[in-house]
């Protein structure tokens, strides 16, 4: 009997590994192992010890594990917690690494939302990157333009972040809707628009700022900036709003009317349209709700981190949403533990290239190989042995080019 029970305990635990969570899970596993090999090939301490004919094999084992050992410790206190400064900076900086992974995942968080509320309706919203920009640049504007007290300028400033990426997102749902342009190409053309208008703006003196001839606008006031949570730290307000948003995404999608007709025009558009829904304003109006969450994004750049606009203020974060979508199967509770990991592999990616000389690029590695394993659960399966549950549970991201 106990052989029995300790069979019926295994084949539960390789049936739950074989869901959704227990693929993610195995799937961050894989993409760390694969890192480490990356790890272990560019250090210089296990190149060395491997370049004699003769070397004692022990001695390249060696080096090859505390390679992988000291780099994935300094991206852990990168990422969460660092002891060596609970000594001297007491508990607020042994924290401060966490602080630098919410403040990098805050944005990651939005425009991850962005992302994942057009995948429930049936489209890829690959535009995320410029609906950052238009929102940055509208609460940017908003910021540095007007000097009123924060109860007034800051909410001001994060209505002009929505507006922006709203309107920029809108475009493409409007062409959808009225053209059956695909979001996929209007939405990359708008991301190159957006890029070169920020460039353009940035050259005209009501965004250069005075005395300066790189492109920099004026910083925003301080009625218009995201106060920070804790002084030492650089986490700040923007946070509370991408909470804010996947409560209020996952309160449209799951509890709403308007979020049933998304599901239902993602699940299949003929079907929706045979049951009356209008197809068409259902396109326009998540391209406006997604772009808005994208535009708030923004605004956690150029008002909480960055405080001024430049060319670069979106930092590739559009397509890093992508991911972060993806990661979190669409759900916006999972698109937020999605950000929280990448942004603190972002944050713990600094630390590991300071402390140990790895390249940051292993973290992209990492990254892109986590997607990659999401993407094809019955290869993760295969490796790990796990059985078939079929596709429940797994995201339908986005319809084809015919869709």
């Amino acid at each position: 009997m106990s052989d029995q029970t300790e069979t019926k305990k295994t084949g539960g635990l390789r049936a739950a590994m074989s869901g959704t969570a227990g693929i993610t899970f195995l799937s961050i596993v894989l993409a760390l192992i694969i890192g480490a090999v990356f790890i272990v090939l560019s250090d210089p301490a296990v190149q060395e010890a491997s370049s004699y004919l003769f070397a004692a094999p022990m001695d390249t084992i060696s080096a090859a594990w505390t390679a992988v050992f000291e780099a994935y410790k300094a991206l852990l206190t990168g990422m969460i917690f660092n002891p060596a400064k609970l000594s001297s900076e007491g508990l607020v900086g042994a924290l401060k690494p966490l602080s630098e992974t919410i403040t990098m995942a805050t944005p990651l968080i939005l425009g991850g939302l962005s992302v994942a509320l057009a995948f429930r309706a049936g489209l890829f919203n690959i535009g995320a990157e410029g609906q950052i920009i238009l929102g940055a640049i509208f609460a940017s504007f908003i910021g540095f333009q007007f000097d009123m007290p924060l109860i007034i300028h800051l909410p001001l400033a994060v209505l002009g972040a929505l507006i922006g990426g709203a309107l920029w997102g809108g475009i493409a749902g409007f062409l959808k809707a009225k053209t059956g342009a695909h979001e996929v190409i209007t939405t990359i053309m708008l991301n190159w628009i957006a890029i070169y208008l920020v460039a353009w703006l940035l050259t005209k003196p009501a965004f250069l700022r005075e005395g300066r001839q790189d492109p920099i606008s004026p910083p925003v006031n301080p009625g218009a900036e995201y106060p920070t949570i804790i002084d030492q730290w650089r986490v700040h307000a923007g946070i509370i709003v991408a909470i804010l948003a996947a409560w209020f995404v996952s309160w449209l999608l799951n509890r709403s009317t308007l979020g049933f007709q998304f599901r239902a025009v993602g699940a299949n558009s003929s079907a929706a349209r045979t049951a009356g829904m209008n197809v068409s304003r259902m396109y326009l109006l998540v391209m406006l709700i997604a772009g808005g969450l994208s535009g708030l994004a923004g605004s956690a750049q150029v008002l909480g981190t960055e405080k001024s606009l430049t060319g670069g203020i979106s930092a590739g974060i559009g397509f890093d949403a992508i991911t972060v979508a993806l990661l979190g199967r669409g759900n916006p509770w999972g698109v937020v533990a999605a950000g929280l990991l990448f942004g603190g592999l972002r944050a713990g990616g600094l630390n590991m290239q300071t402390a140990t000389g790895t390249p940051i690029d292993i973290v992209l590695v990492i990254q892109a190989l986590i997607v990659l394993f999401i993407a094809a659960p019955p290869l993760v399966r295969s490796i790990f042995r796990l059985p078939e549950t079929g596709s429940a549970g797994f995201m339908q991201t986005a319809k084809g080019w015919n869709g």
